[in-house]
């Protein structure tokens, strides 16, 4: 699918690399390293397109008049609580042992952003996994290294495939970007040009 600005995807996910190669949509990778930190005080709802946000200002230089920056970024949140990436083995077990047999929230932000005009929004999935025993946790923690996803792990892999029972919103926005709404937002935004 074409669209009349070139998409900017700001980000070095691999994933939401791939989830745009698959749904046609043309885009080049630029991405910076940006701090991720934010308000104390901000609701956790909000964490996701806070940070989104944050990466498209921290961004702007890499867009011209022709180019829509697309930035985004996902949390897992049970009970109040934000799950960020762990931080090395133990805090990888700690992570999915408080998920095991959880619902938690996926929340993905995401910012687009022209030289005159800014769309925020987020996307929310509820996702049901199954307890998982210690000797599961070692096993996925071992074989697949979830240190760069938040949560301790993703949808696409051993967990997803084994330990997922139900998801209530889509499978794309627990991989990092809900693509059905990007699709319809530059859909919209070239309809309004």
């Amino acid at each position: 699918m074409q669209f009349s600005k070139h998409i900017i995807l700001a980000s070095k996910s691999p994933r939401r690399s791939q989830l745009l190669k698959e749904a046609g949509i043309p885009f080049t990778v630029k991405a910076k390293e940006v701090d991720e930190s934010f308000p104390e005080d901000l609701a956790s709802e909000e964490v996701a397109a806070f940070i989104a946000k944050k990466k498209a200002e921290a961004s702007l230089d890499l867009i011209g008049p022709n180019d829509i920056l697309l930035t985004a970024d996902s949390i897992v949140l049970l009970d109040d609580v934000i799950y960020e990436k762990p931080k090395d083995y133990d805090d990888a077990i700690r992570i999915l042992t408080k998920l095991s047999g959880s619902v938690h929230q996926v929340i993905t932000g995401v910012c687009m952003r022209s030289l005159e005009k800014e769309v925020i929004f987020s996307s929310v999935a509820h996702v049901h996994i199954e307890a998982l025993s210690a000797e599961e946790i070692e096993y996925y923690i071992k074989n697949f290294e979830p240190y760069d996803k938040a949560g301790s792990y993703a949808i696409q892999e051993w967990i997803g495939l084994c330990k997922i029972s139900k998801i209530e919103g889509t499978y794309t926005n627990i991989m990092g970007l809900p693509v059905d709404v990007v699709y319809k937002e530059l859909v919209a935004w070239d309809a309004d040009r």
